[in-house]
């Protein structure tokens, strides 16, 4: 326990007692010693450096009516902070930031992903809090981030909710919410708010993307905190540290290498890079949806050797999969094959 005190210097903000009980939340050690806090950028270079990374503050312009019941906190803006004072650590530690918006403006579902696909970016993150279904409900909190789709659906990628499972950890941890009851790491699928459909932006955004809810703003303690910059500026650290150790951990990347033709028979190699070893087993190959058995993996060089023998194969998207010794799944590969007869 002693570890855990020495981490975080404890707040108490009183609102006076028409508002209740007293309003709290921890501040990380590394915001309160400037060398501390260096050192650890730094040691997020390491991961992040490199990465070009697309958020997205939920809401804004128009959509302004999502409000706390004591209308201090305005998701739109909340969303905002948080994903500038995010923006601001991911480029110190060396990352490239593109944001849907920086300013209180509007900007469309459709035109969201459409900014996120034409970007370049490796990852997609929307930042948003939340909001019960029930109205009145104003004692449900708990922090919680969505990936898309289930495992049953092609569509799903267990890279995304790798991903999920790092940033809600670190998240959860810095704001000091539980994950939710309807979840056993606080993960879900965007299923389980509208079965199979989803999220519009994870629906239509084609690289891997998560999306945040961080905090029920209709809570009536967490809309105080919420209200806070400092306490917005403790969400982005929360996020930025679980992107740091995410990435940190190594994440396979696959690649087309070369093609050759063997007897007739078409040999296509693809190279998995990753400073970790690639667990043989894990590695699954798809012809569109079809698994298939054609293919050998050589651990010496990190190459997947896949073979298209049927001819009657015009042409189709080679899906491959690998997981690193760390439980890390690869970046979602597809490679569009033509056979040219």
């Amino acid at each position: 326990m002693k570890k855990y005190f020495a981490l975080f210097v404890l707040v108490v903000l009183f609102y006076g007692c028409s508002s209740g009980p007293a309003v709290y939340y921890d501040v990380p050690r590394e915001f309160l010693d400037t060398q501390l806090m260096n050192n650890s950028i730094s040691d997020c270079s390491s991961g992040l450096s490199g990465l070009k990374i697309f958020l997205d503050p939920g809401h804004g312009g128009e959509d302004r009516k999502n409000t706390g019941p004591m209308g201090i906190a305005i998701e739109a803006d909340v969303n905002l902070r948080v994903s500038l004072y995010l923006r601001s650590f991911l480029e110190q530690a060396g990352a490239t930031v593109f944001l849907s918006r920086d300013i209180d403006k509007t900007v469309s579902l459709k035109d969201r992903s459409i900014m996120a696909n034409q970007s370049g970016a490796d990852i997609f993150i929307s930042v948003h809090h939340n909001a019960p279904g029930k109205a009145g409900d104003n004692w449900t909190n708990y922090t919680s981030t969505y990936y898309h789709a289930t495992e049953s659906d092609f569509e799903f990628e267990q890279m995304e909710k790798d991903l999920a499972k790092f940033i809600q950890r670190d998240l959860a941890f810095a704001m000091r919410n539980s994950g939710g009851l309807g979840s056993f790491d606080g993960t879900y699928s965007d299923y389980w708010i509208y079965p199979k459909a989803g999220f519009s932006v994870l629906r239509h955004t084609e690289i891997p993307a998560v999306l945040l809810e961080c905090g029920f703003h209709t809570h009536n303690w967490e809309e105080q905190r919420l209200a806070l910059e400092d306490f917005n500026k403790i969400q982005a650290w929360g996020i930025f540290k679980g992107l740091c150790r995410y990435f940190k951990t190594g994440v396979p990347k696959i690649s087309f290498f070369t093609e050759e033709i063997n007897n007739g028979v078409k040999e296509l190699f693809f190279k998995i890079t990753d400073k970790n070893t690639i667990d043989p087993n894990s590695i699954k190959v798809f012809f569109d949806s079809t698994a298939v058995n054609s293919f050998l993996f050589d651990a010496r060089s990190n190459q997947v050797k896949v073979s298209v023998n049927d001819d009657s194969i015009n042409a189709c998207d080679i899906r491959i999969i690998a997981v690193n010794s760390k439980g890390n799944t690869s970046f979602p590969f597809r490679y569009k094959f033509i056979n040219i007869k």
